[in-house]
């Protein structure tokens, strides 16, 4: 891919998923031009404890050649290589690939570009496509203020299929591709599928359903709101579950969230709740003023700041309780695209 498109980063979580199937991945350093390049790569190596091959700034046909030796004779069963960016029309660097390629014979070629690329990202994928013949695609940085139109133009021009896209930092991050569901984002329509994945992905079974208990009695209570912010986290940030939500994600392109905003508003929100007493976060009915004033100074924050969660809170208390049925209504199917 073209440089900056996230090929280091994604190389590493997709080692990571395929430790996570119980796979022995190493990674191969042919990056020998960009600066700190292969120190990088292991750093994300070590994130995920994953091993990376180096050889420094050699040859990165050679490098891989002893890549694939090192992975034989030390019991790896994936080999991932972690190439430079470059331009689709240098033909040096793209003859430098075609080398690679020749000398280890890659079950797949995968071709990572950035969404932010736009309609551009389709000539890039046609390039790489006839000079190497990819075998598919990966679309990183969908978390920015694209759609992800261009993914459906590179299929349709390649022929190639987009395997993964990348929706943020995380591994959890690097999502399977299905095309009706990015045609729903596309349209902001909303993922309710990818959200409900995410949420048994990192909710415990039996606390899901002792939620669902609490949501039909109505015993929602702050307790229960600091563990569902927690697990808010888990599952990627406020803008990630935002943009995933139908009657939310057509909104998102005109409303811009900060993660790093939303993490201090949550820190806040998490000082506002331990500032309560037991009986207080047990039983958010007896907030009265007197006991807001004293929680808002605990808390070292404006009143306004606890007025503002308790408002909050009802309205989540109310989301809450529409969330187990229109995530059984999605799993049987009612959301479903109109075409």
């Amino acid at each position: 891919g073209l440089q900056g498109a996230g090929k280091t980063t994604t190389t590493g979580k997709l080692a990571g998923q395929l430790r996570k199937q119980g796979k022995q991945p190493l990674l191969v350093a042919c990056d020998v031009y960009r600066p700190a390049a292969i120190k990088q790569l292991q750093v994300v190596g070590s994130t995920y404890n994953i091993p990376v091959f180096e050889m420094g700034q050699g040859d990165p046909v050679e490098i891989s050649k002893e890549g694939i030796k090192y992975a034989t004779g030390h019991g790896h069963d994936v080999v991932i290589i972690d190439t430079a960016g470059r331009l689709h029309i240098d033909e040096n660097l793209m003859d430098e690939l075609l080398n690679i390629k020749n000398e280890v014979k890659p079950q797949e070629i995968l071709l990572v570009i950035d969404a932010m690329t736009g309609q551009d990202a389709v000539n890039v994928a046609e390039t790489f496509n006839s000079k190497l013949g990819v075998d598919g695609v990966i679309i990183t940085k969908m978390d920015g203020d694209t759609r992800g139109g261009a993914a459906l133009s590179i299929k349709a021009v390649t022929g190639k299929p987009i395997l993964y896209v990348g929706m943020g930092e995380k591994l959890s991050d690097l999502e399977q591709f299905y095309p009706d569901r990015m045609a729903s984002r596309i349209l902001g329509m909303g993922d309710v599928l990818t959200l409900i994945e995410k949420a048994e992905a990192q909710l415990d079974a039996d606390k899901a359903k002792a939620m669902e208990e609490k949501l039909k009695k109505a015993e929602f209570d702050f307790n229960d709101f600091l563990e569902y912010m927690g697990q808010i986290k888990n599952m990627g940030g406020i803008s990630s579950i935002m943009s995933m939500m139908p009657g939310l994600s057509g909104q998102m392109k005109n409303v811009s969230i900060d993660d790093d905003e939303a993490e201090k508003n949550m820190r806040r929100t998490e000082s506002i709740i331990y500032s309560m007493t037991k009986a207080e976060r047990s039983n958010p009915d007896i907030l009265n003023p007197s006991r807001k004033n004293r929680i808002a100074r605990g808390a070292g924050v404006d009143i306004a700041d606890v007025n503002r969660l308790v408002k909050q809170f009802e309205q989540m208390k109310k989301m809450m309780k529409q969330m187990p049925g229109m995530m059984k209504g999605a799993k049987k199917g009612r959301f479903k695209l109109p075409f």
